[in-house]
């Protein structure tokens, strides 16, 4: 398995093709995934690179971080493990209840 890296800042026009292009300069991407609004389906700026070595993948951060894609910043970096969800919202606590006098 590779080594995935965090791309922000993305341009809302930028594909997945242009990601790959971009990161295979550096090595061989194995993925290029950009994040989009699961209801409007507009990227959200950001994405996901994995690389297939850790080299690579340090090559890819040390070229690209600080550098524009069409007029934008990218930020670029080893992406950190997703951390788990809790599940749920809503209120806590009791049931019923009635004002006392």
């Amino acid at each position: 398995m590779g080594t995935k890296l965090y791309v922000g800042g993305l341009p809302f026009a930028a594909t997945e093709s242009q990601l790959t292009t971009l990161f295979g300069e550096h090595g061989t991407v194995e993925s290029a995934r950009i994040i989009a609004d699961k209801f409007t389906g507009q990227s959200r700026g950001f994405g996901f690179v994995e690389m297939s070595t850790a080299e690579e993948a340090k090559a890819a951060i040390t070229a690209l971080n600080g550098s524009q894609m069409d007029g934008r910043s990218l930020t670029v970096n080893e992406a950190k493990p997703m951390e788990p969800r809790s599940g749920g919202g809503g209120r806590s606590g009791g049931g019923y209840t009635r004002n006392r006098y």
